[in-house]
């Protein structure tokens, strides 16, 4: 039998699905203009990134901080590790304290909902699934993407029928409520950040059920322990 989350989750999602129909890939500078900020400064954010990684303290496996998402990203034994640096509104001072020059950036855009620093390990497969919630869009700079034997960027993010391979300093806008599915196809750990800012433009009605949800899901994350 369903849970009242998931019968609450699709209900939200076919609101928003009647209502809103845009391409799986968004206009950065019509949707999220201040994410060319993050692109100008990626060196920058790419070096805390870094430091992160190689830090002494260890960074967690998505499902460790949500057990929820264990179908996606504890499938075949090899990491899938997130830094959160914002989760839906709520500040990880711990987090952001060690990415100093990101925080400051992150504070400057109040558009920015979550924020994380991905760590995909050599050869992780995130299988295909879809996003629950089309009131926010996903913004994602490629830090570090190595390069596969063909000489292109080992990581391809599929969506929705393309494939997309990113390399390092490279930037794309994208709806997760479509499908897809991610590969990480080399030797060497792919390192983006992940922000999720809300979609422009929308109905006043949904604008003020996406604040609703957003808020909600940040004091529960607040409320585990998480932010």
């Amino acid at each position: 039998m369903d849970s009242l989350y998931e019968l609450s989750s699709r209900a939200i999602r076919r609101l928003y699905d009647a209502r809103i129909n845009t391409p799986p890939v968004l206009d950065i500078d019509t949707c999220f203009p201040d994410g060319h900020r993050f692109h100008d400064a990626w060196e920058v954010i790419r070096g805390e990134a870094m430091a992160v990684l190689e830090g002494a303290q260890p960074i967690p496996r998505f499902h460790e901080i949500m057990p929820t998402q264990a179908e996606i990203s504890a499938t075949d034994g090899r990491d899938w590790r997130m830094f959160l640096l914002k989760i839906y509104g709520q500040d990880i001072h711990a987090n952001l304290a060690r990415c100093p020059f990101l925080a400051e950036l992150l504070a400057a855009c109040p558009g920015v909902l979550s924020a994380t620093l991905s760590f995909l390990a050599p050869h992780k497969h995130i299988p295909r699934h879809s996003g629950p919630f089309r009131g926010i869009l996903r913004y994602q700079l490629n830090l570090e993407a190595p390069l596969a034997e063909d000489g292109l960027p080992a990581a391809v993010l599929w969506l929705a029928g393309e494939e997309h391979r990113m390399g390092s300093g490279e930037q794309l806008l994208w709806d997760d409520t479509y499908p897809h599915e991610v590969w990480n196809r080399c030797e060497q750990t792919r390192i983006a950040l992940l922000l999720d800012v809300y979609r422009p433009d929308m109905p006043l009605d949904l604008r003020l059920l996406s604040s609703a949800v957003t808020k909600g899901v940040g004091m529960v994350a607040r409320w585990r322990g998480i932010a």
